[in-house]
């Protein structure tokens, strides 16, 4: 395309996005590029942060202007991330905004990361997997921000919300529990670790001596170490009873997650990594992703052998580690038929809801066309305009080869979508509704009558219900026997009756035939179905 129409095409869109984005009040809105601005006393700020960072976790205090709103005496380092670089000006950022007063924050926010977008010509990869993810599971939330430093620009940066207790109470309603980093120390040495399993990094193996979790787990909460070895314990040596212990269900569409997407720097990957685990009121532990910079294929290794090339990238098994009993959270856990089901039926929700359709590709080039002039304005970015253009369909890069996310992903949908596993038709759910009073009827409804149209040959349906939010989900069959408010029988019409313990119900349908699983909503974790008795009877 003519750079000259490119950029006119850019202004266009750019343009569409921030008249879209005036009411959205969020810092995080990804319809609008945020400005910092940081301001310290001292000129050479760049060499005192260096050593900060070299030396430990000190910081540098300075000012903050975000979108014109000053914060004083914030703290400022560099993150703690394997891409720092001495005399850098794209480091990756930390800052505390309640360093000193500590009521300190933005909207909510005290603590600001910053991502360099190391090894994403595109710099899309983080706010576009982070948009995906949350549809299924928390998930930080990710849009971009201008750098400034000393009223010099500094370039564009990824914006990534911290996991922090703001992040723990709006998604858990607690942030006081159990909470573990499960990012290893890989500057410690194997031979250091004696008495310790050799190259397990965070999957989550169990160890005999508590001290082996310490070089591999950092614990942000008071404590917890107890807990983490106990979710160890039963995952390797006792897994059937693993529900009393973890989100079972989150942690296998974080699972989905990585492998759709090829999220190798990842649990999945090679070293375990960039994930978090917070236990919550319930007693159970739930995976966190984290540092989703090198999604889609950017990092390309599982741990088995040498880097992935790009054909092995977009033919990834769906299955990847199954048989590896050093990773437990995926051996463990898709070796029972059952959660094998649920985490084709998740792989195959993001699949389609995402990728098939073409969702992720106009995304991405939605991003780009937001952030092109802030990007092209940036002299120290790590790739020039040219390779940012054409990072969505051609590999870039002689040495590190960051494949194009629409050069892989095309080739991994059509992978993907023709898996015999994958492939598979799992049950239709469809006309999914309450019965309310009848016209002219003089008795209220008393209870939830709910019918669901399932076909394509459903062997069994459950009905999963609650009332009340922070309660679990209680299970009941649907039946299409034409005497439970389903109508006639075998007329795939299912049905069931719920009592009410309260006036408003949540509920969601898992349907199974002989060979996959569906479930209705499918983001039924964040929104499943909802009815009221007052409304049934109005």
């Amino acid at each position: 395309m003519n750079t000259k129409i490119f950029v006119i095409l850019v202004f266009f869109v750019c343009g569409t996005f921030t008249i879209n984005a005036q009411d959205a009040t969020d810092f995080y809105d990804t319809g609008k590029v945020r400005e910092l601005r940081l301001s310290f006393k001292d000129k050479n700020w760049g060499d005192e942060m260096d050593s900060l960072r070299i030396h430990g976790n000190d910081m540098l205090m300075g000012n903050a202007k975000i979108d014109g709103e000053l914060y004083k005496n914030v703290g400022v380092r560099y993150r703690g991330s394997r891409s720092f670089r001495i005399g850098s000006m794209r480091n990756a950022l930390h800052i505390k905004l309640n360093y000193i007063n500590k009521n300190q924050n933005h909207q909510g926010y005290e603590t600001l990361k910053l991502s360099n977008a190391l090894r994403d010509p595109s710099m899309v990869r983080e706010v576009l997997s982070y948009e995906i993810a949350r549809k299924y599971m928390p998930a930080p939330k990710a849009n971009y921000t201008r750098l400034f430093i000393n009223d010099k620009y500094i370039g564009l940066f990824v914006n990534v919300q911290d996991i922090d207790d703001k992040f723990l109470t709006d998604n858990f309603g607690s942030s006081d529990n159990s909470f573990f980093k499960c990012s290893p120390d890989l500057t410690v040495k194997e031979k250091d670790r004696k008495g310790c399993k050799k190259g397990i990094y965070a999957a989550l193996e169990y160890e005999d001596d508590a001290s082996c979790y310490l070089s591999n787990y950092e614990m942000k909460s008071k404590d917890g170490w107890d807990d983490l070895i106990e979710l160890t314990d039963i995952l390797n040596n006792n897994p059937k009873d693993i529900e009393k212990v973890l989100n079972v269900d989150r942690t296998l569409w974080m699972l989905a997650f990585n492998n759709v997407l090829v999220n190798l720097s990842s649990y999945s990957g090679q070293h375990s990594q960039n994930y978090y685990m917070y236990r919550d009121s319930k007693g159970l532990f739930n995976p966190i992703v984290w540092d989703l910079n090198l999604s889609f294929g950017s990092f390309k290794n599982t741990g088995n052998g040498s880097d992935l090339k790009l054909k092995e990238l977009q033919e990834l098994d769906p299955f990847l580690h199954m048989d590896n009993v050093a990773k437990p959270l995926i051996n463990k856990l898709l070796s029972e038929p059952a959660y094998k089901k649920i985490y084709l039926a998740h792989l195959r929700t993001i699949l389609y809801d995402n990728f098939i359709n073409g969702a992720y590709e106009k995304r991405a080039k939605a991003l780009q066309s937001l952030i092109y002039v802030p990007h092209s304005n940036d002299q120290y970015k790590y790739y020039n305009l040219e390779e940012f253009k054409s990072s969505l369909s051609s590999t870039i890069g002689k040495r590190s080869k960051i494949p194009g996310i629409v050069e892989l992903m095309s080739k991994r949908t059509k992978f993907l979508k023709k898996h015999p596993d994958i492939s598979i038709f799992p049950p239709e759910v469809t006309e999914v509704k309450v019965l309310d009073r009848a016209k002219f009827a003089n008795k209220n409804v008393v209870n939830f009558k709910i019918q669901a149209k399932v076909e394509k040959h459903a062997k069994v349906v459950k009905l999963k219900y609650r009332f009340q939010k922070d309660q679990p989900f209680m299970v009941v069959r649907m039946k299409d026997d034409g005497k439970s408010n389903d109508g006639k029988a075998n007329d795939n019409i299912f049905g069931a009756s719920i009592d009410p313990q309260g006036d408003t119900l949540e509920y969601y349908i898992e349907a199974e035939n002989a060979a996959a699983l569906t479930f209705y909503p499918s983001n039924y974790m964040f929104e499943p179905n909802t009815s009221n008795l007052e409304a049934l009877n109005k």
